[in-house]
């Protein structure tokens, strides 16, 4: 497809709107005015790529940037791949696998993930978030408690594990002196997404360009550069697992 053609498709508007979740600090860092990370540099390269500017729109939450896509008022969000979010968003494969964790406090009697789904016992998650749409369809004895932060429900209401992604959550074990309950309840498959009505050859060609990105070593670097340990996903049959 032609660069010509493939604007008028990924970015109608002549310039690529792109939403960056600032909720996940493995993917992005900064502030709504100075964002950074390595989903504001693929941003950047895909923009680049396309010729044509890019303009930014900063979330807190990965609900927000699911409503940014499917509402249109963005052209490409970064998201984990999960089935309830393909109704509204076409998925590239994984540029970056991440991790989701439990939290307990250290003198809990709940010594692996494996226990947590268990009748009486709460666990706090982040609304709309990845983990929040897998728990919701695996979880079959525990409650959930969906809240703006999962370690701030967790906290304010005593609840026996809060749910979170891996890296940020050693650096509130390691703050507050709880621990991670391993091993980790789920991978979750980050991914860049397109509107799901976008023709099928469009999505392709950002697919392929994705994919050139992690075999090149952007990924990598950009997630070394902004201090992220992180593992880069598998590229078309061979292995970049190497953590950053």
């Amino acid at each position: 497809m032609p660069v010509s053609t493939l604007v008028t498709q990924v970015a109608p508007t002549g310039t690529l709107r792109v939403v960056i979740n600032l909720g996940n600090p493995v993917l992005a860092q900064g502030t709504a005015d100075d964002p950074r990370g390595v989903t504001v540099a693929i941003a950047r390269e895909l923009a680049r790529w396309l010729e044509v500017p890019l303009q930014l729109e900063c979330v807190d939450a990965a609900r927000d940037a699911y409503a940014a896509i499917v509402e249109g008022r963005v052209d490409l969000c970064f998201l984990a791949n999960e089935p309830t979010r393909e109704e509204g968003v076409a998925f590239t494969a994984p540029y970056v696998l991440i991790e989701g964790v439990y939290v307990a406090d250290s003198a809990s009697p709940i010594q692996t993930s494996a226990e947590v789904d268990r009748a009486g016992h709460r666990i706090g998650v982040r609304e709309g978030s990845a983990y929040d749409l897998y728990l919701t369809r695996t979880i079959a004895h525990a409650e959930i408690v969906r809240a703006r932060e999962a370690t701030d429900v967790y906290e304010e209401q005593g609840l026996d594990v809060a749910a979170g992604v891996r890296q940020p959550m050693e650096a509130y074990v390691a703050a507050t002196g709880r621990r991670i309950l391993e091993p980790a309840f789920m991978e979750i498959q980050q991914s860049v997404g397109l509107p799901r009505a976008l023709d099928p050859d469009a999505v392709a060609a950002v697919v392929a360009q994705v994919e050139e990105l992690k075999a090149s070593g952007f990924v990598r670097d950009e997630l070394a550069r902004s201090g992220v340990a992180a593992t880069v996903a598998s590229v078309a049959g061979r292995s970049t697992n190497d953590p950053a």
